[in-house]
């Protein structure tokens, strides 16, 4: 019911409800009062299961089922659902629930971007024939949600990633990239940093593309992304002081902070440089919880022996290198880090 006609309609029954007999029930009237208790109830419902998907808590699943089943025409539910079954890897069904909200409010940007996401999530888990039938409708989803909502920049970004990395038969474009990654700069200058240094990544030049990746780090020092996307690019163009030092930090500053420890580790073993430090930030990695996305502990065990290795201690890189093996036992680089180790004197 639009909010003008409830206002009205509530009006005229109080009005009624002071007019009438005193045997008389008031039965529109606490109607509407019922409504009014149950309206906000159901807003904070929507907030609370969205504030747990968001951390990816076990409450968000019957939660967001008993929305589904309460509020089935509502497109704000479908899009949690389909963000849900996106977490959960149910991607078929999360491009249903995403065409759903589309249905149900095809002026909703939101919609369409998670519509785009959950295309995206499909496109990377088809066949080639598929992928050509799948890219236009992601093409599409992202194109129609910054349309809706131009400052939408993370259906932006991602419609600039699918020009940078698509074919020309489907729509792929480095110079509508381009357009894309401009825009951003003029609409929030971290992303057109982060977005340039996508570009220049793209072009093959990481020396650009790693000052741009800083840039967008410091323009916005507490997104995660950033800091992580700067972390790497230092370590990929071999600026190994500055990448320690992003690195020692992020731990400091978070010491819960997983992917860090994993990084500030794998900067030594890669480096050669701080190598009892690099060991420490790799030993405390295998003690910490396990982050979605994070590398397996496998691949921790890999980079200590790789560091023991490097400091000479040979029996503990082995038995490094043996418990990476263990949990990924086809790896041809733990293989060959083994084979190595065995030929060192």
């Amino acid at each position: 019911m639009p909010s003008g006609t409830f206002g009205r309609t509530c009006r005229r029954a109080r009005v009624a409800a002071t007019q009438r007999r005193p045997s008389m029930p008031a039965r529109p009237f606490l109607f509407c009062l019922l409504l009014m208790l149950v309206a906000p109830a159901q807003a904070s419902s929507i907030a609370q299961a969205e504030a747990w998907l968001k951390v990816k808590d076990a409450r968000a699943t019957p939660a967001i089922a008993a929305l589904v089943k309460a509020e089935p025409r509502s497109a704000q539910v479908r899009i949690l659902q389909a963000r849900l079954l996106l977490q959960q890897g149910e991607v078929g069904d999360a491009v249903d629930a995403a065409n759903e909200a589309v249905d149900l409010a095809p002026t909703d940007a939101q919609a369409y971007y998670w519509l785009g996401n959950a295309y995206g999530m499909q496109i990377g888990r088809a066949n080639a024939m598929s992928k050509a039938f799948i890219a236009p409708k992601l093409r599409d989803a992202f194109e129609r949600a910054i349309a809706l909502d131009p400052n939408l920049h993370d259906a932006r970004g991602n419609l600039m990633e699918y020009y940078l990395q698509a074919p020309a038969i489907v729509g792929g474009s480095v110079d509508k990239a381009r357009a894309q990654a401009a825009e951003l700069a003029k609409r929030d200058p971290p992303r057109g940093h982060y977005a340039r240094a996508r570009l220049a990544m793209h072009d093959k030049h990481p020396d650009v593309a790693a000052k741009a990746y800083v840039a967008a780090w410091e323009a916005r020092p507490e997104s995660v992304t950033y800091r992580a996307a700067a972390g790497q690019a230092l370590q990929e163009t071999r600026q190994w002081d500055r990448a320690f030092g992003l690195y020692e930090a992020w731990t400091a500053e978070d010491p819960k902070a997983a992917g860090a420890w994993y990084q500030l580790g794998r900067t030594a073993a890669v480096s050669g440089q701080r190598l009892d430090e690099g060991a420490a930030a790799l030993k405390t990695y295998l003690t910490l919880p396990l982050g979605p996305g994070g590398p397996p502990l496998h691949h921790a065990w890999y980079r200590l022996g790789q560091v023991q290795a490097k400091a000479g201690d040979k029996p503990a890189a082995r038995a490094s290198l043996e418990k990476a093996l263990k949990g990924e036992p086809g790896n041809a680089d733990f293989k060959a880090a083994l084979a190595a180790l065995a030929q060192t004197p």
